[in-house]
């Protein structure tokens, strides 16, 4: 799960080409939500536990908390400033050293991106990391046993089915499901509950120190800014003439 920052509201520091997190309050990225929901359910349906792990700064515990609110059993979150600036390489790497310190899994459940990097690609970094099967684009859950998982992947021109065994990584779209909203109870009892913080120096049995943060990344982000629509543009035409100009203008732009 990654906390994200409002866009509207964060700032970005140029000097070092990188995202300030501690800009704006952090929440759980929207994609994310989906995913989180699709473990819990799945969770309900066969037992087992779910784990969210989260790489960002301090004050990104209350959407870890917000996790734990929504049915996750544990979350970690991996903060430390050897992290800052990572791409989606250093990103992906930081986060499957993670889950392999966690021990054996069954199933990893990413959203289908970020709404502040957009990219997609971590959710395949991660598995591709760790050395198992994914699907990314998954709309809907089919059937989950303890051997596999089958999915319906949206690839652009077609949905497939999609069947993989596990150990595996899907990375889920807004399309799998509807999130639910935290009960009261399960907000109190998250507000009490224990986050988890590892730094690089827990990571340091199955991690390359070299390969985190922007040292790290083979990425580096030049400039940032943002896209501005262009604007309808008015043209005012008079008398007989007007006729005229309106038939070139149309046919110039194929519409007749």
């Amino acid at each position: 799960m990654k906390p994200t920052p409002n866009i509207e509201k964060v700032r970005f520091d140029v000097k070092r080409g990188v995202v300030d997190r501690s800009s704006a309050k952090l929440e759980i990225n929207p994609f994310d939500l989906h995913a989180i929901e699709a473990a819990v359910r799945i969770k309900e349906s066969l037992g087992g536990t779910v784990t969210v792990v989260s790489m960002a700064p301090p004050h990104a515990e209350p959407a870890l908390r917000d996790a734990l609110a929504r049915g996750a059993d544990r979350a970690i979150l991996l903060s430390d400033r050897r992290f800052a600036g990572s791409d989606t390489l250093a990103t992906s790497y930081t986060l499957a050293s993670a889950i392999r310190k966690l021990g054996d899994f069954d199933l990893v459940i990413c959203g289908e991106k970020s709404v502040d990097g957009d990219t997609g690609q971590v959710g395949p970094e991660v598995a591709e990391f760790l050395g198992v099967p994914h699907v990314s684009y998954v709309t809907e859950v089919k059937e989950v046993s303890r051997e596999s998982v089958t999915v319906i992947s949206d690839f652009g021109s077609a949905y497939y089915l999609v069947r993989v065994k596990l150990p595996a990584l899907i990375s889920v779209t807004k399309e799998v499901n509807v999130p639910r909203k935290p009960k009261f109870k399960d907000l109190v009892k998250a507000r009490k509950a224990k986050i988890e913080v590892w730094t690089a120096d827990d990571l340091r049995d199955v991690i390359d120190f070299n390969r985190l943060g922007l040292e790290g990344s083979a990425t580096r982000v030049i400039k940032a800014y943002y896209a501005l629509e262009k604007g309808r543009e008015g043209i005012r035409v008079k008398g007989d003439e007007g006729v005229r100009k309106i038939i070139e203008l149309l046919t110039s732009e194929g519409v007749i």
